[in-house]
């Protein structure tokens, strides 16, 4: 196992850390140790954001959904 050290950590955090490890009944480092586990094991950030939108919404997505024509940007003043 590899052994990880967090500096410069504001005591705020470090307190939120402390209470939350408390209500689990676990260290700290343990505490960490799950929160890190969970967040980097969602799935998440491995399925693409268009695939997670039509998931999320294909309950009410319509395949005859159009999307608007887009329009070209306006050319920008020149201040000359």
């Amino acid at each position: 196992m590899a052994v990880l050290t967090i500096r410069n950590v504001e005591e705020t955090i470090k307190t939120s850390l402390r209470v939350r490890a408390a209500q689990h009944g676990v260290s700290m480092e343990e505490e960490a140790r799950r929160i890190l586990r969970d967040a980097l094991a969602r799935p998440g950030g491995q399925t693409p954001l268009g695939q997670r939108l039509l998931g999320r919404f294909s309950d009410v997505a319509s395949e005859d959904f159009e999307f608007p024509v887009r329009q070209a940007p306006r050319t920008p003043p020149a201040w000359d």
